[in-house]
């Protein structure tokens, strides 16, 4: 019976001794992990080192062969130059960069006085008009004027029958405006003024050379109301108020629209400067030698300067 036993069952202790087996298999498995982990960590972490060296490297060079380009280039401009500079070829530079605008083409735009103030009161004189020379009106005013009053009647209070005449403007001759004043004028049979008064006021609509104006004459002739504003310009000749046998005059200019003061500014003298004298670089002077000396620059082509009585512009 014992050795059937012996013979087919395992003995008692065989089993603990495989399950210990497999312990120290299971250990000896779990160390060589614990050992090899670290390691293939060390070495993914040099490899990924290396590729990141790898891969900035040719940047590096780029920049090392780009910082070397730059200094033999510069060692190269630096380098001074032996041979003598070539002359520049002689150049002409005008005096002038911008023109001053003529003050006879403003009339193309905008309504101008064809005539300065010496000129209009010389020609009432030539007329037979006794006007005053073109002088300061005071000495504390900057303004000019030239005038003719003649009183033909009088009561002990005020004139009866008077005619004045005024021209007023500034010391370069250039005009503001022209005012007249006749009380109680003499008329002819059928009421118009007579032609010793009427002659003044033909003179200066005629030398003003504005043609639409001169229409106006007849309604003066007649003593009628009338009014005219054309172009920057304007005529008034009316009856005052209060008083049945005294009329105003007026003639002048005056800019109402904006380009209408725009165009005025433009064209007037005192918008610009004259250079009597421009100063040229030094290094500009042997290339302008040989040019011609230019002259001043003349802002009223004989407006201020020709005070003239006989030189008053043709209507053309």
């Amino acid at each position: 019976m014992d050795k059937v036993s012996l013979a087919v069952g395992p003995p008692r202790d065989s089993q603990p001794r495989h399950w210990r087996f497999l312990l120290r298999s299971n250990r000896r498995w779990l160390l060589w992990s614990a050992l090899l982990m670290p390691v293939l960590l060390l070495i993914g972490i040099a490899v990924f080192y290396h590729e990141i060296r790898r891969v900035e490297d040719p940047a590096g060079r780029f920049e090392y062969q780009a910082l070397d380009k730059a200094a033999r280039s510069s060692r190269i401009s630096v380098r001074p130059d032996t041979a003598a500079p070539s002359p520049l070829p002689p150049t002409s530079i005008s005096l002038k960069l911008i023109e001053v605008p003529k003050p006879e083409l403003a009339s193309q735009f905008l309504r101008t006085w064809r005539f300065a103030g010496p000129n209009i009161c010389g020609a009432l004189r030539e007329a037979g008009i006794e006007m005053s020379e073109w002088k300061a009106a005071s000495m504390r005013n900057r303004s000019y004027e030239c005038y003719f009053q003649r009183i033909h009647e009088r009561d002990e209070v005020r004139p009866l029958s008077s005619t004045f005449v005024r021209v007023r403007g500034n010391e370069r001759g250039d005009i503001v405006e022209i005012r007249a004043k006749i009380v109680g004028p003499q008329t002819d049979a059928q009421g118009r003024l007579a032609p010793a008064v009427l002659r003044i006021f033909e003179i200066i609509v005629k030398q003003a050379c504005w043609r639409d104006f001169e229409d106006a004459l007849a309604s003066i002739q007649s003593l009628r109301n009338v009014e005219y504003e054309q172009f920057g310009a304007y005529l008034s000749f009316t009856r005052e108020a209060g008083s049945e046998n005294s009329f105003n005059f007026i003639l002048g200019l005056k800019a109402t629209s904006s380009s209408q003061v725009r165009t005025k500014a433009y064209f007037s003298a005192d918008s610009w400067l004259a250079t009597t004298k421009p100063r040229i670089p030094q290094t500009l002077s042997s290339s302008t030698a040989s040019s011609r000396p230019q002259p001043p620059l003349a802002l009223n082509d004989g407006v201020s300067s020709g005070h003239n009585s006989r030189s008053i512009w043709n209507c053309g």
